[in-house]
This record gives structure tokens, sequence and C-alpha cells, in this order.
């Protein structure tokens, strides 16, 4: 043995030894204003959870610190405010939000928190033979803590995560096959590309991400269903994703009657989710519905802290928030996170705020028709509205050159149809009309698509060459 005592690398625990808290205040309610709930007493940061201890309540409600005014901290509550008065303790914890992410995460439904939602059918749970045996009433408040049952470790990922450096994303130029014939033909998608799916109330937005869920050839699928209905939760795992959909998903739910905070959580434990799959070299389909319902939730907490509202009534922070969530998305070193994020347009005005923000931030648009939809054309693209913009580097020219074509076909039947419908048209006056109208018949019935009919992306592009033309040229 060598006499030598090793060298201590000293600084590194003066660092952890300056950082630690030897002991943590505890704050006390003095007032509750709308939707925050004020404290004095603490000395917090920005995003770090306190626990709220409620007299009579075995849980704490917790609550997180959303801003400042003088000396008092402002939280927002978790969960429910009842119950909650003057005088109640506050005790911070040290820490933002975290998520437990792993792979045992596949099939399984969760609140906005991150946590497992308890099961009201072998559906919700998962598969069959996956069910929860945990009763709902052994459950507590019926969530409980996820835990790893494929034998690997869970890890915790924090909520609020910065996007990938621009230098270290790859460029897109793989095409992510959607079995949906109007975005592989007409608006193809690559993978870690972002795009808007912009509509009213009304217009097949479920029923079209659910085809995305199904058909899509990521390997790992990440719902977020921010805002929405809690009628219409169900029906979207049943009907609209299936247990064959469910398999590979990961449902993050938050219902409007959930506190603003849970819903503009739920957006971000999602994409954190997605970001864990992405770390490991999975190609991950992200779809949020929708972005809408996440401003509104960052508007609420915005003027609830005092923040003047602007532009129709958004908050500056709606803005400043848009771009963080939706850069998260996308590609890193080793995987990528294609998302289809939902816009809901107020009176189908594709210029309204939050729609004009996410269309300059994304990478493309696909825009559901009313239109279309009472027509009963499913899905309802209006293929002129849309657009991808990284088609071109994704595609083949061919592919290009006969989507261009058939989008002029298109074009010229919309401009000449209250002609053709009048019976004013003369045939022969214009080409391109002659031929739109030779084709609209079979042209209609590609772009039309029943839910449960998947096609290849192979066949999609032979079909779109055959539309075009070329293909009875090359048999001739």
């Amino acid at each position: 043995m060598s006499g030598k005592v090793p060298q201590l690398d000293l600084q590194a625990w003066r660092v952890r030894v300056r950082a630690a808290r030897p002991y943590r205040l505890l704050g006390r309610v003095t007032k509750v204003v709308g939707l925050t709930v004020e404290v004095e007493g603490l000395n917090t940061f920005i995003g770090e959870i306190c626990d709220v201890h409620v007299p009579g309540e075995v849980r704490p409600v917790q609550g997180e610190v959303v801003g400042f005014r003088g000396q008092t901290s402002l939280l927002m509550p978790l969960g429910e405010l009842r119950g909650i008065r003057p005088g109640c303790r506050v005790k911070p914890l040290g820490r933002a939000l975290t998520v437990t992410v792993g792979e045992h995460l596949l099939g399984q439904v969760v609140d906005g928190l991150g946590k497992l939602i308890a099961p009201g059918s072998a559906l919700v749970a998962g598969q069959e033979g996956r069910r929860s045996s945990t009763p709902p009433s052994e459950v507590g408040d019926g969530r409980r803590e996820l835990q790893g049952t494929r034998g690997e470790a869970p890890e915790e990922y924090p909520v609020h995560n910065a996007p990938p450096d621009p230098l270290t994303r790859r460029r897109i130029n793989r095409p992510l096959t959607t079995g949906v014939r109007a975005i592989d033909g007409f608006l193809t998608c690559g993978r870690g590309q972002r795009l808007g799916v912009f509509s009213g109330s009304g217009v097949g937005k479920s029923v079209l991400l659910g085809m995305l869920c199904r058909y899509c050839s990521a390997d790992v699928n990440v719902v977020a269903l921010v805002g929405e209905r809690g009628r219409e939760v169900r029906d979207f795992l049943e009907r609209d994703l299936g247990p064959e959909g469910l398999a590979r998903s990961v449902v993050v739910v938050a219902t409007s009657d959930q506190p603003a905070l849970v819903r503009l959580r739920a957006a971000m434990v999602a994409t954190t989710i997605a970001e864990y799959f992405r770390d490991r070299g999975r190609d991950v389909l992200f779809l949020m519905d929708s972005v809408t319902r996440f401003a509104l939730a960052q508007r609420e907490i915005g003027l609830a802290v005092g923040e003047p509202p602007t532009t129709r009534g958004y908050t500056p922070s709606v803005f400043a928030s848009l771009p963080k969530l939706l850069e998260r998305a996308g590609t890193n070193a080793v995987g990528s996170i294609t998302g289809f994020y939902t816009v809901l347009v107020e009176g189908d005005d594709l210029q309204e705020p939050v729609a004009d923000a996410v269309r300059g931030i994304l990478d493309g648009h696909l825009v559901l028709s009313r239109e279309l939809a009472a027509r009963n054309h499913y899905p309802a693209i209006d293929i002129l509205q849309s657009t991808s913009r990284l088609m071109p580097d994704v595609t083949s020219p061919e592919h290009q050159r006969w989507a261009a074509k058939l989008r002029r076909l298109l074009a010229a039947f919309k401009e000449a149809e209250d002609l053709v419908n009048i019976g004013a048209y003369v045939s022969g006056s214009n080409p391109l009309v002659d031929e739109a109208l030779a084709k609209r018949q079979v042209l209609t019935s590609f772009l039309q698509q029943d839910q449960a009919e998947f096609t290849d992306f192979a066949e999609t592009v032979a079909r779109l060459r055959d539309l075009a033309g070329e293909g009875e040229a090359k048999s001739a």
C-alpha cells in the first residue's frame, strides 16, 4: 500500500452545503382572493411546491408559487380551494413540480400531475389483464403514484424543461406515415415536425387524433387532453383511440373542471413524458387537444396574479408561454417528438390571437373546414388552406409534383364551383377546370377516409400518381 491519502473534492461539497436549507420556514395563509392563496412568512421561488395544511384533513393541499406581492407569496392550488382558511400552515418543499416517468406509463391514463387515474373499466386502466387490482376505495382520492412494473426503475423528470439546443437538433428528413391519405399525400409530415390542427368545435378533431394514434408509424403516442369535457374523455379512449391505440399510448387528462394550474401543468407533464421517450431514441407522436385551452388557463393565472390584459383579454404571459411549450417538441440527438396541436378558433376565425401566434411557431397547419364537415366529408381537411412547411424535405420531387398538380385542380374547381352549380360553366372554356370536373369524384374519394380505414404510405403515393395521370402514362 502506498501511504498516499486520496484528495477530496471539497469545492463540490461547499456548493452543496451552501445550497442546503438547515431549517425550513413555515408560512401561514392570510387571504384567499379568487384563484390565489396569499401566504406570509415564506422565502420561496417561482414554481416551488408548497403543502397547505388544512385543519381536519389528512392530506395537505399542494400549491405552486406563481408570484409575489411585496413580502407575500401568491400560491395557486393544485387541488381544491375548499377548506383553506386564514391561519393554515404552509410548508415549502424546496423543489419544483416533477413527474415519475418510465416504460410503465404505456397504456396508462394519468391526471394533469402525472398520477394514475383510478380505473373505471379495463380499457381506461390499460389492456385486458393489466387492470389495477386496487379497488377505488383504497386509492384514496382516486389517484395513486405510478410505480415501475417492467423491471426498470422509474425516474423523476422536472416538468419545466428547456427545449433542446438548436445545434443538437437533427435535421428533419424522414417522413412519418400517419395512415391518413389527405395528410400523407398532400401535407406529408416529417419525424420531429410540429403541426397545428385549426378548427372550430364539432368539426372532427377528436376523430382525426384517434386515427393518428391508431395508424401512425411512431413508436409511442403521448396524448394530452387539456380542458376537455369530462364526458368526452371516455368517448375518446373507447371510440376514437381504442384498445390497440391505447396499448402504445400514454394519455394525460385534465378536464375543464380542474383548477387552471392543473390544466396548465397537464400540457407540460405530457410534454415531459414525451421527452423521456425521445431521450431513449424513440420516435414519439405527441397530440395535444387543445392549445387554446392551455392559453385560457394561462390567462386565468395571469389575471389572478395581476397581469394586465392585452390582445382580446389575453395577458402577455400567454404569448410568452406558447413558444416555451411548443419548442420542446421536435428532434434531439437521438429521438424525435412529432407534435400535432389542436387550436380552437373562435367563430372559425383563423386570425384570432392564439391561432395567429401558434401558426407562426409551428412547422405547418391543417385547417378543418366546417363546410366540408357539413357535406359529411371526413376528415374535413381543407387542402387549399393547409400546408406542411417540411414536405419538400421529406418527399421525392415526383411526389411534390403530383401533389402540386392536384392542388391546382382543387383550386380551379373551387374558383369555378359557383358557375358549375348554376349551370353557367361552358365545357371547354378552361382546360384545367375541365380536368378538375372529370377527376372531381375520384379526388374526393381519395381525400375522404373512414376512421377505421388505414392506407399505407406507398399506396397513398401510388394513388396520388394515378390521380395526377402519370400512372396511366407510364402503363401505356
